[in-house]
C-alpha cells in the first residue's frame, strides 16, 4: 500500500497518524531501564505446576458469553505487524493476549518471558490447556499437528523435523483422521491436565474439552472460526491451512508452525508453565487487574498486549471505561504496545487496510493510548482504532 493511499483514507476517516520515530514512540513516558534480560541471556526458571494451576483458578472470573466458537483465528492480517514489532524491538517482558492460536505466533515473534491469555469464555481457557498438553507430548511441528488433528504420523512419507510448512500441510491434508487415535489422545490429554497440570476438570469442563478437540478431529485443516449453526455464510472465514500459510508484508511465511525454531520457543515456554490461560472479561473486576498485579510484583513489564477487536464489543456494551482503568493497572513503559485487529467489512476500510484481507492489524503505543484516553480522545471504537495507530507500512 502506498503512503498516498493511506493518507487519502486518513483524511476520509478524520484520524490522527502517529509518526514512527524514537521520540514519537517514547514521547509520553520516559523509558525505564529494562529489568528483564533477553531470553538468550537468561534461562527462565519453570513455574511449578501447582503455581500454574493456582494462577488460573485465582485470577479467573466467572464464565462469560461470546457468540462464537473461536476454534481458530479469523484474522488474515495478523502477520502484517510482525516486521514493525521487530523494528521497534518489542521483545521480552510479558505478553498478554486473547483468543486461540494466533497468540502463539505473536509469542514466537515477541519472545516474552511470560504470557497470559485472558478470554471471557471458559472454553477458551480449556482450549489452551488442550494446546499445552499437545505441546508437552509433541517435540516437533509434525508431532503437534498429528496430535491436534488425531492423524497418525508414520510411514515412509511422514515429514520430519526439517520439513517445510507446505509439506506438513500437504501431508496432514491428505491423511485421514483416526477415531482410535482421537479417543486415545483425548484420554491422555484429560489425564495430563488433571494429573500433571494439577488442574481439576468438572464434568462440564470435560464436555467442552471434548467439543473443542473433536472439532479439530472432524474438520482437520479445514477448521475455522464459527458463528452459529449456519456459520454466517458469506463471511469467508479462513480455515487453519490458510491461516498457517498467510504471509507478512515482506511476503514471508511467519506462522509459528512455519519455523521449527519458533515452534520450539513456544513449546518451551509452555513446558516452563509460562503460558497461563485465564477466564476473564477485559473490563471485569478481577482477571486483568490481577494479572497486572502479578506482573508488577514479579518485575515484568508488558511488551505486547494483543486485544484482537475486543474493544469493539466493550464500546458496544458500555464497558470501555472499565477496560481503560484496568490497562492503567498494568506495568508498562514507553515500549509497550497494543496489537489490534480491525474488521475489513467497514466502508470505507481502515486507512491501513491491505486489499484482499478481511482484517486490518495495527499497533498502538499503550502510553499514548492512556494519554489520549485521559484527554477524552476516544468517543467510539472508530476513534480508538484510527487515533495514533501504527501501521505495518508507514504512510
Amino acid at each position: 500500500m502506498t503512503g498516498l493511499s493511506i493518507s487519502r483514507r486518513a483524511a476520509r476517516w478524520g484520524l490522527l497518524l502517529l509518526p514512527l520515530t524514537a521520540s514519537a514512540v517514547g514521547f509520553w513516558i520516559p523509558a525505564r531501564p529494562m529489568r528483564e534480560a533477553t531470553f538468550e541471556q537468561e534461562k527462565l526458571d519453570s513455574l511449578s505446576t501447582s503455581e500454574f494451576s493456582r494462577l488460573i483458578q485465582d485470577l479467573s472470573e466467572e464464565d462469560g458469553y461470546f457468540r462464537s466458537d473461536n476454534f481458530t483465528s479469523n484474522e488474515t492480517s495478523y502477520l502484517h505487524v510482525v516486521g514493525k514489532l521487530r523494528e521497534m524491538r518489542v521483545s521480552g517482558g510479558a505478553y498478554l493476549g486473547v483468543g486461540p492460536e494466533q497468540n502463539f505466533t505473536y509469542i514466537a515473534k515477541v519472545r516474552p518471558h511470560i504470557a497470559f491469555i485472558v478470554d471471557i469464555r471458559r472454553q477458551a481457557m480449556l482450549q489452551h490447556l488442550l494446546y499445552k498438553a499437545l505441546f508437552q507430548i509433541s517435540e516437533s511441528r509434525a508431532e503437534f499437528l498429528s496430535a491436534l488433528l488425531s492423524q497418525p504420523l508414520g510411514g515412509d512419507g511422514a515429514p520430519g523435523k526439517g520439513a517445510s510448512v507446505e509439506r506438513l500441510l500437504d501431508y496432514f491434508g491428505s491423511e485421514p483422521a483416526s477415531e482410535r487415535t482421537f479417543a486415545a489422545n483425548l484420554a491422555r490429554v484429560r489425564k495430563i491436565i488433571q494429573q500433571q497440570f494439577h488442574f481439576p476438570l468438572s464434568a462440564q469442563d470435560q464436555e467442552r474439552l471434548e467439543h473443542v478437540y473433536s472439532a479439530f478431529h472432524k474438520e482437520g485443516l479445514g477448521i475455522s472460526f464459527r458463528i452459529g449453526p449456519a456459520n454466517w455464510r458469506g463471511w469467508n472465514f479462513p480455515d487453519l491451512r490458510e491461516l498457517v500459510l498467510e504471509r507478512d508484508l515482506d511476503g514471508q511465511l511467519g506462522n509459528f508452525l512455519a519455523s521449527e525454531e519458533d515452534y520450539r520457543f513456544v513449546r518451551n515456554l509452555h513446558l516452563r508453565n509460562r503460558v497461563i490461560p485465564v477466564v476473564g472479561d477485559f473490563a471485569g473486576p478481577k482477571a486483568l487487574a490481577g494479572v497486572g498485579e502479578y506482573l508488577r510484583k514479579n518485575g515484568y513489564t508488558v511488551r505486547a498486549f494483543y486485544t484482537s477487536n475486543v474493544e469493539q464489543f466493550l464500546f458496544q456494551n458500555g464497558a470501555f471505561e472499565a477496560f481503560a482503568e484496568n490497562v492503567q493497572k498494568l506495568p508498562i513503559d514507553a515500549n509497550s504496545f497494543f496489537i489490534r485487529a480491525v474488521s475489513g467489512r467497514g466502508e470505507p476500510p481502515h486507512p491501513a487496510h491491505v486489499p484482499g484481507h478481511r482484517t486490518t492489524t495495527v499497533l498502538q503505543n499503550i502510553s499514548v493510548f492512556l494519554k489520549d484516553y485521559g484527554e477524552g480522545a476516544y468517543t467510539d471504537y472508530k476513534s480508538l482504532v484510527t487515533t495514533h495507530f501504527i501501521a505495518g507500512q508507514l504512510p
